[in-house]
């Protein structure tokens, strides 16, 4: 079996974001994205962005084009958003972002009608139905298929960092969970899901492939959804572990540290260095621990156990690759990091939100709507002398 992985031009990215649609008044979801989408792939045929649909009709994902920089993936989201607006803004529906809403139930919600979809539903059952789920993807191309399995390795080590960053899932269902993030441990109980096997090179990744297509697991690679995968179709390393970014300057903010990881990553293998994967059961419990307290989370960062707070360690990385940051165009969006570690991630707003309306879940939904309609744009926000 031979799995080609496409040429792509190294370091160059592209965003997706699901977006969640509710009502306006009372908040809950609505499961009205395939009376807007057949417009909205119409007038959007022609442009770099997308706009489509996803697992349950309460979702629109918006995808960017291919960014020579951070910042041109993100104006292509906002035009995107902007293209939507125009059809959910007169139908009362607003948009928001989060790895979960914070009351909705699976029940209410309606399975996308496409075959995939459905067969997905079949298998997985009870847990497919509650994948009320939101995040984002961001891909960075690599310039070797080589290098695509040892930068996997080493970005695990990070993987915490970007879930502490991006968590934003405290409510599930109308209950608090005690999570940062419900969403990461809820994602991983389909089948193919969760952490990436601590595979050392492409021959192995298409032994695996072929292992599960021989036994029906799965039909094709894009079944497979790892935290970090590889995309062949792209020429890509795709960092899927994230819940949905609430603002756009976040959105940039953590695909500026997946880019600049990436492209670090690459120099190392460039000069001939050897990059270091944390043992699996090190980068399993760093998981846990990033779900369960966020960004207050203490994570293992070598072989040898050091354990730091992932917050002290963040800001050493944000330091030290700062110089890549730079040389990628994105050291303004890079910046926005160390703006999430001083405010918090959406996760503390909402439970702010949340005690201070006496556990009122339409506050926290309300405040989420908010956030993402008025927040600024990436643009307003580079342009303020405070950031």
């Amino acid at each position: 079996m031979t799995v080609p992985f496409a040429t792509s031009a190294r370091s160059t990215v592209g965003l997706e974001w699901e977006l969640m649609l509710a009502d306006r008044e009372s908040g809950d979801l609505v499961g009205r994205a395939p009376e807007f989408l057949p417009e909205l792939e119409e007038r959007t045929a022609l442009e770099r962005y997308t706009v489509t649909g996803e697992l349950l009709t309460n979702t629109i994902e918006v995808t960017s084009g291919i960014g020579d920089t951070v910042a041109s993936a993100v104006d292509d989201i906002a035009d995107a958003i902007a293209d939507v607006r125009t059809l959910t803004n007169p139908a009362a529906v607003e948009l928001l972002c989060a790895g979960s809403h914070p009351f909705a139930q699976w029940y209410d919600q309606q399975v996308t009608d496409k075959t995939r979809y459905h067969t997905l539903i079949e298998r997985t059952q009870w847990w497919g139905r509650n994948m009320m789920i939101w995040g984002i993807h961001v891909h960075v191309g690599v310039d070797d298929v080589d290098k695509v399995f040892p930068i996997i390795g080493a970005l695990s080590t990070y993987l915490p960092h970007l879930q502490a960053l991006s968590a934003s899932s405290p409510f599930w269902a109308g209950e608090r969970t005690g999570y940062a993030s419900n969403r990461a441990l809820v994602f991983q109980q389909l089948p193919t899901a969760g952490l990436p096997w601590p595979l050392d090179d492409w021959a192995q990744y298409e032994s695996y492939l072929q292992d599960l297509i021989r036994t029906g697991v799965i039909t094709d690679g894009t079944e497979v959804r790892w935290d970090i995968r590889p995309a062949p179709r792209w020429g890509t390393i795709e960092v899927r572990a994230c819940d949905g970014m609430s603002t756009l300057p976040e959105l940039a903010a953590v695909a500026a540290l997946v880019q600049v990881l990436v492209e670090h990553f690459s120099r190392e293998l460039d000069e001939g260095r050897t990059l270091e994967r944390l043992q699996p059961w090190f980068v399993r419990e760093n998981k846990w621990r990033a779900a369960r307290y966020g960004l207050d989370a203490r994570v293992i960062v070598d072989r040898a156990g050091t354990q730091r707070l992932v917050t002290e360690h963040l800001l050493e990385t944000i330091e030290q690759l700062a110089p890549v940051a730079a040389d990628l165009h994105c050291a303004r969006e890079f910046a926005g990091l160390e703006r999430i570690v001083a405010q918090g991630a959406s996760y503390a707003r909402q439970v702010v939100v949340a005690e201070a309306a006496d556990g009122d879940l339409r506050e926290v939904v309300h405040h989420l709507i908010r956030e993402f309609r008025n927040g600024p744009t990436l643009r307003e926000h580079l342009a303020d002398p405070a950031n």
